[in-house]
């Protein structure tokens, strides 16, 4: 009965065990930074909703997650699950039950989850107020011991008992009003066996360079595997969420992370999540802030990094793009680009202004210490290198692409004439035209210029850049300041798209040294830490959100160059 788990096992503290194209999930992650003593099954449609608790009958079970399959034990007891499809879960069990209960609170006619037999096969369904869906548990050997709470209104408890005295097996689907009874004639052990191909199969795509050097490859592929939706409510594509915890959504710069690291084995995928947020540009041409599966918001914006993007993306894809698809492409990127120029250049400036440190994507970065509408360097070198994109792009697409380059050589020399200082790039208000410095490793996110800063900037950028190093990686605040903090989101911990900018701007300015530096601390880090949303600079240890995929992607990205440069030089 025993299915041997295939791919890397996993922590499910840190990492959900989920399927592509799934809503759902299982963890012990209920609320941001919220973990529950049971997993539950959670679902991401309206938001992370935990929607059932499964609870084996035995104390002290012990959990074992690998992409496949997610195994309780406990004693000679055994229970196992496995994804039969998007929105289904196959779970059997041998020697030890299994309490299914909903997860929400008191059912009321705005909240909570009901109770109900279904009359036409028999079945039990949980409906979610939460998530606007039904649960549906189908028995399909064994039987039920115990249903609690059918049809009670208000405050109950509302369960199913899975015997621990007989083998069992259930499917739980995830569907909106009504479908077709449950049936199935495939095995278990034939569903496991798929869904391991299916995943082999990726990794092969998104990691064939992988190898004992990178060892953290394959779970890196499974975190994006994992996080990846079908197209549902305002997710217009297929889309990797940046975690199937509580940072589920699709964010403005995170997307292209992913979308760089899926070009080469999973090109579809990948040029899916450039476009997403383009679906949702609004008459101004700005992005949203994020998308996700019932909200788009718009109250920030995200940092032009498309147009470096883009060329990263292009680079790595099998195939090029069709004509009308990059032209399509090119319309967008305009549009995104002329917001910057129209919407957020004050009448007279030849630099552009971030309104809060969250359009930067650095919320908190001590650069906005003192303003939040600044002038930065971070975002006039952006869109200095997106303008070069798309001057690049016109000439291909047999446009007029002199507008593009002038501009760009006008923010360029902005950029070097009235925010640097001899030393380090200074911030600018568009107010009173007072500039101020920080020691934050965003004032140096020039450098992902490259070969397009003058030389001696670029050697000042990279000295600079290695008073953030330590033993993990880029700190986004040196330790030794003031103002740094271990937990502090951008006051310190290292980032995964800062060290891959800064990397590749180093890398492209000659300093390959410190590149390949930066790139080995933070596959080391990974490799030790996991893939969480940021790190502790002086310990390493993973922080916030611990599934986040650009921090897999980034992984990827580094890794694969790396195994690039190694084989060019054999």
């Amino acid at each position: 009965m025993t299915v041997a788990p295939s791919g890397p096992e996993f922590p499910i503290q840190d990492i959900p065990f989920s399927y592509r194209g799934s809503w759902l999930n299982i963890s012990p992650v209920v609320a941001e930074k919220t973990y529950a003593d049971d997993l539950h099954l959670v679902s991401h449609q309206t938001g992370l909703h935990p929607v059932l608790r499964l609870s084996p009958a035995a104390a002290g079970a012990t959990v074992v997650a690998a992409p496949a399959l997610l195994t309780w034990r406990a004693g000679r007891g055994l229970i196992e699950a496995v994804y039969d499809g998007p929105d289904t879960l196959r779970i059997r069990g041998r020697h030890l039950g299994l309490r299914i209960a909903a997860a929400a609170g008191t059912l009321t006619p705005f909240s909570g989850t009901y109770l109900y037999r279904d009359p036409v096969d028999g079945s039990h369904v949980f409906t979610s107020y939460e998530t606007g869906r039904r649960y549906r548990v189908t028995v399909l050997s064994g039987a039920l011991l115990h249903a609690d709470g059918v049809e009670a209104l208000g405050a109950a408890d509302r369960f199913l008992d899975l015997p621990g005295d007989q083998t069992w097996e259930i499917a739980i689907e995830e569907y909106a009003t009504a479908r077709r009874p449950y049936a199935t004639r495939v095995p278990f052990e034939q569903v496991c066996h798929d869904r391991s191909a299916e995943f082999a199969a990726f990794v092969d795509a998104v990691a064939p360079w992988r190898g004992a050097d990178t060892p953290a490859a394959e779970l890196a592929a499974y975190v994006l595997w994992s996080a990846t939706v079908a197209p549902a409510g305002f997710v217009t594509r297929p889309a990797v969420l940046m975690s199937k915890h509580w940072m589920d959504k699709v964010w403005s710069w995170d997307h292209c992370f992913n979308a760089i690291a899926l070009a080469a084995g999973e090109p579809e995928l990948a040029w899916h999540q450039f476009q997403l947020p383009f679906d949702h540009q609004d008459g101004a041409g700005a992005l949203p802030d994020s998308v996700t599966h019932s909200e788009v918001l718009h109250n920030y914006v995200k940092p032009p990094i498309h147009g470096w993007a883009l060329r990263h993306l292009r680079r790595r894809l099998p195939q090029p793009p069709e004509r009308a698809e990059l032209a399509r492409t090119y319309d967008r990127l305009a549009r995104w680009t002329g917001f910057w120029l129209d919407a957020r250049r004050a009448p007279g400036h030849d630099l552009p202004h971030y309104q809060h440190g969250n359009d930067s994507g650095w919320d908190n970065a001590t650069t906005f210490d003192d303003d939040r509408v600044l002038q930065t360097a971070d975002l006039a070198a952006f869109l200095v290198s997106q303008l070069r994109c798309l001057a690049d792009l016109a000439t291909e697409l047999g446009e007029p692409a002199d507008r593009w380059s002038r501009e760009a050589d006008r923010i360029h020399a902005a950029m070097l004439g009235q925010l640097w200082d001899g030393e380090r790039f200074t911030a600018r208000s568009p107010h009173t035209g007072q500039r101020r410095t920080s020691r934050s490793l965003l004032d140096l996110m020039p450098v992902a210029l490259g070969a397009d800063l003058p030389a001696p900037i670029a050697d000042a950028l990279a000295r600079s850049v290695e008073t953030h190093l330590t033993t993990h990686g880029l700190a986004t605040e040196p330790t030794d300041s003031a103002h740094y903090l271990a937990d502090g989101y951008w006051r310190g911990p290292i980032w995964a798209p800062s060290t891959v900018l800064v990397e590749d701007g180093l890398r492209r300015a000659g300093h390959t040294g410190i590149a390949d530096d930066i790139s080995q601390r933070f596959l080391a880090l990974c490799e030790k830490s996991g893939f969480a949303e940021n790190f502790d600079a002086e310990t390493g240890a993973g922080l916030r959100d611990r599934a986040y995929t650009w921090t897999a992607s980034s992984y990827l990205i580094l890794a694969a160059a790396q195994e690039e440069r190694r084989a060019a030089r054999r």
